[in-house]
């Protein structure tokens, strides 16, 4: 994967209509160094499951060889991709055949065989545990991701396409029955609606600020928001047949919700939005949560393996990692 040097962020227009609104100041940002793109390349590859506080990577010593090193190869569509906030350097991602761990920068994968044929969808971090949830039902590390079992006992869905976790709460979408809650760790879980979630795909964010608003990507309804917990939900829309969505966290109403070959962008919680222009074939699109201007997005697999762009502009322009 190519080294970036220190470059200036290009310049560039108020996109409109979105209108980013001039916000109280959040505070400094600190600023990636110059090896930052190379480092965050291996962040979003295809779709999943992040939320994340740094951008570099690293792996455990005890998972075999992929059979690409270098790239991520799971093999078939590319559901899934997870980092460890317990240990943020760590990257999991998942597809139809398997899961596979970078820990050198996207440089060199291997495979997490506990979770061979699992169908990684969605991917949930609490205290020490990991799980993930895809086809069938979900699993749980409890030795920080070096080895998973199926945990499927006390949950009442067989599939697991979209999951999240915030706070002690842990919420989960499936496409057989809705979405489900649980706040003891997956011991038990309660249905919150029969009524929404068959059609999630990918993360459910959960506010760092109230537990009980949460955002989804809905491949029926674009972007989707509950905040009561998951019980009722609102369209909010962006694009059709998402497949991912991302917030800035200090800022919570900027999002961009992203399908295959389309993105938009809202500065307002989702009442507005405007579209970003995507290389052909991404399917996700993640905003750098250390610099919410710069993105990037993910998709277009080629023999296993998965291709990575970056905009400095909000999408203005791209290019491929």
């Amino acid at each position: 994967m190519a080294k970036t040097a220190n470059r200036r962020k290009p310049s560039r227009s108020p996109r409109q209509p979105v209108g980013r609104r001039t916000a109280s100041p959040r505070g400094s940002r600190r600023r990636p160094d110059g090896n930052r793109g190379a480092r965050i390349a291996a962040v979003l590859i295809g779709v999943g499951i992040l939320t994340v506080g740094a951008w570099m990577l690293s792996s455990g010593e005890d998972k075999q060889a992929s059979p690409n090193a270098g790239a991520p190869f799971v093999g078939g569509d590319l559901h899934s991709l997870a980092v460890n906030p317990q240990k943020t350097s760590e990257v999991f991602i998942g597809g139809h055949q398997g899961v596979a761990v970078s820990g050198d920068s996207g440089q060199a994968w291997k495979q997490v065989e506990t979770l061979d044929n699992a169908d990684a969808m969605g991917w949930a971090f609490l205290g020490d545990r990991i799980y993930v949830g895809g086809h069938p039902g979900l699993y749980v590390s409890e030795d920080r991701g070096r080895t998973f079992e199926q945990r499927n006992e006390r949950l009442p869905a067989t599939d697991i396409h979209s999951l999240g976790a915030g706070d002690s709460i842990i919420y989960a979408a499936s496409p057989a029955a809705g979405v489900f809650a649980s706040s003891d760790g997956g011991s038990s879980w309660e249905m919150r609606t029969d009524q929404a979630g068959q059609s999630f795909m990918g993360p459910i964010l959960v506010d760092p600020n109230n537990p009980n608003r949460v955002v989804a990507s809905d491949m029926a309804n674009g972007a989707v928001e509950s905040r009561d917990g998951g019980r009722t939900w609102r369209a909010l829309d962006g694009v059709g047949g998402a497949m991912w969505v991302t917030w800035d966290a200090e800022d919570t109403d900027h999002l961009v919700v992203s399908g295959m070959d389309r993105a938009a962008e809202s500065s307002d919680g989702g009442k507005t939005w405007a579209p970003i222009e995507v290389p052909q074939g991404v399917s996700v699109v993640e905003m750098n949560p250390e610099d919410p201007d710069e993105l990037l997005a993910g998709g277009l697999l080629d023999n296993g393996n998965a291709k990575v762009w970056i905009s400095r502009a909000r999408g203005g322009s791209w290019a491929e990692l």
